[in-house]
């Protein structure tokens, strides 16, 4: 299976899970589910519970114990970006062509949306991860990624820059903790939950959190070239041409982070490549 038609048919099986795990826009009250299923099901790539089965894949793991991590961490995922989008953070009026949640539902319903999510996402968890010493070990390894020294912590440097006085670490750390952090867990999640080696989990953790900063340093070039955006990234302190040599020797770090696997991650392979070259 060509990358195309991988991330195609892994869309499609993330997308009928998640259906299944949130709630009809017709349960009371009404207004809250329709904006939390408004915000998953706006296009997104999937990108993060797709590393978690393509982790998991390389042990050839049963992706049914895959899917309940890896739907959580769409919807944590998702969660991070109605916050993102308020007003008090960066005050965004689109994502993926639509208005963004609270354009649509008013930035009261848009917070509570998002913490739902969240509270949804380590219900699924707490109640489908049916070890229960694997499922607190996960439900460890995704808050620690996720709270003040993980995405929280990187969110409240983003929105702290001061453009007089931000220098190149600061960015860094935006990138590996805003961004990268939730994709690395993404693929370290995928390994424990398929009883990997620690040499094997460590391998895939590094590789995530290399492609995780490349992930972000190409979203950086493409608001750059697609919409002129200017402000608190990569292109604003080394230019275009040396943001894309700096996304690509983090590839070629993270592809030698899976030597260890042989042909088992030639799908690792293909997404880093992906990241590299995407042009949307």
């Amino acid at each position: 299976m060509n990358l195309k038609d991988y991330l195609s048919a892994k869309k499609k099986i993330i997308d009928i899970e998640l259906d299944k795990y949130m709630p009809k826009e017709t349960e009371y009250p009404q207004i809250i589910h329709e904006a939390i299923r408004y915000s998953v099901f706006s296009g997104g790539k999937r990108l993060r519970p797709i590393l978690v089965l393509a982790s998991g894949g390389i042990f050839l793991q049963d992706e049914r114990k895959l899917l309940p991590a890896a739907c959580a961490i769409e919807l944590i995922h998702n969660y991070s970006l109605v916050h993102d989008d308020l007003p008090a953070m960066d005050d965004d009026e689109y994502r993926r062509g639509r208005l963004t949640s609270h354009k649509k539902f008013g930035e009261d319903i848009a917070i509570l949306a998002g913490d739902a999510l969240l509270t949804v996402a380590f219900e699924i968890l707490s109640e489908e991860v049916k070890d229960s010493k694997l499922a607190l070990k996960i439900i460890n390894l995704i808050s620690k990624a996720i709270g003040t020294f993980g995405m929280i912590g990187g969110q409240v440097v983003d929105i702290s820059w001061d453009k007089d006085k931000t220098e190149l670490p600061e960015l860094e750390f935006v990138c590996t903790h805003k961004t990268g952090a939730l994709i690395a867990v993404s693929l370290r999640v995928g390994a424990v939950l398929s009883g990997a080696s620690k040499a094997e989990e460590d391998a895939l953790y590094e590789y995530g959190k290399l492609i995780g900063i490349a992930f972000q340093i190409t979203d950086d070039i493409l608001d750059e070239e697609q919409d002129g955006k200017k402000g608190f990234n990569y292109p604003a302190f080394l230019g275009v041409e040396e943001s894309r040599r700096r996304a690509n020797d983090l590839i070629n770090k993270a592809l030698a982070k899976l030597y260890i696997f042989d042909k088992r991650a030639d799908i690792l392979r293909q997404i880093a490549q992906f990241i590299a070259g995407r042009k949307e």
